[in-house]
């Protein structure tokens, strides 16, 4: 098992700086979890949590930052993404 070094998790840590006010703005944020051989685990917390949105929220956001500031992660993962079914739709 692989697991993080401190520059790994500050240029992670960078990188959910770097998209957190974007969530907040919508009553959102996340906190990283775990890292784990290359895989980041992250928490969405807020409207995030629920949104119906979040799913691209991850990738097109989430995922895409940290990837750019750490190359070698391979997947990003929300460990409480919402059910579709029972996501709220975005900005409710």
């Amino acid at each position: 098992m692989i697991l993080e070094t401190m520059e790994q998790r500050d240029k992670i840590e960078q990188a959910l700086e770097q998209i957190r006010p974007f969530l907040q703005e919508d009553g959102g944020d996340i906190q990283l979890v775990s890292i784990d051989n290359n895989v980041v685990k992250v928490q969405l917390e807020g409207s995030c949590s629920k949104c119906s949105m979040s799913q691209m929220t991850m990738r097109a956001g989430v995922e895409e930052a940290i990837k750019k500031m750490a190359p070698e992660i391979t997947e990003v993962v929300a460990i409480n993404m919402p059910n579709p079914e029972e996501a709220t739709p975005y900005g409710m």
